[in-house]
């Protein structure tokens, strides 16, 4: 698997590539387990501009984290895999979480707030936000069609990569893709 992985970093510097398509090869190349689904796009795309609230009920949009990596995740009180998923993302938020690096979780659909508490409480959620899309507007304009899903946004608010499905969120190899990310940044 090593040896794979040098391949594909070597071949694509061997092949004159830029910087940052050398950089991304890299980090491609440390997709293990379940992070084999997290997708990369060829051609970044400007994420949505709809809104979605917070627990109080403040209006925010995905520019809210522009200048850092964004691990948004689309999820439902009702959803079995999110469920299953959530307390990964809330440990990958507490190690990696802070200026260069964040973990966005947004129940899309009907997502009553005392559900959503109760969840919280009983995975013992503590490092994650309670932010909503009642009527799934973001979710639409973000082509989620099923959950959960997760976009990663880059620092300049670009959908760079996305994954269909749970994971395991804090796993040696998503880690250290979001580790190699951020390292490579330079913001």
């Amino acid at each position: 698997m090593r040896l794979l992985r040098s391949a594909v970093l070597y071949t694509a510097l061997a092949l004159g590539a830029n910087a940052a398509f050398a950089d991304m090869a890299a980090v491609e190349a440390l997709r293990e387990g379940d992070m084999k689904k997290l997708m990369f796009h060829s051609d970044p795309a400007p994420a949505s501009v709809k809104a979605f609230t917070d627990a109080e009920g403040q209006e925010l949009t995905l520019e809210a984290y522009k200048g850092k990596y964004a691990l948004v995740n689309f999820w439902a009180t009702w959803c079995a895999p999110c469920r299953h998923e959530m307390p990964s993302l809330d440990r990958l938020q507490a190690e990696l979480g802070g200026e260069r690096f964040e973990v966005v979780t947004i129940a899309t659909g009907r997502n009553p707030r005392p559900a959503i508490d109760k969840f919280f409480k009983q995975a013992e959620i503590q490092h994650l936000p309670v932010l909503l899309d009642p009527n799934m507007a973001l979710a639409r304009e973000s082509g989620v069609l099923g959950l959960p899903v997760t976009i990663l946004l880059d620092p300049e608010g670009r959908e760079i990569a996305r994954l269909i499905g749970d994971a395991e969120w804090d796993s040696d190899s998503a880690k250290a893709i979001i580790a190699a990310l951020a390292e490579t940044d330079g913001s």
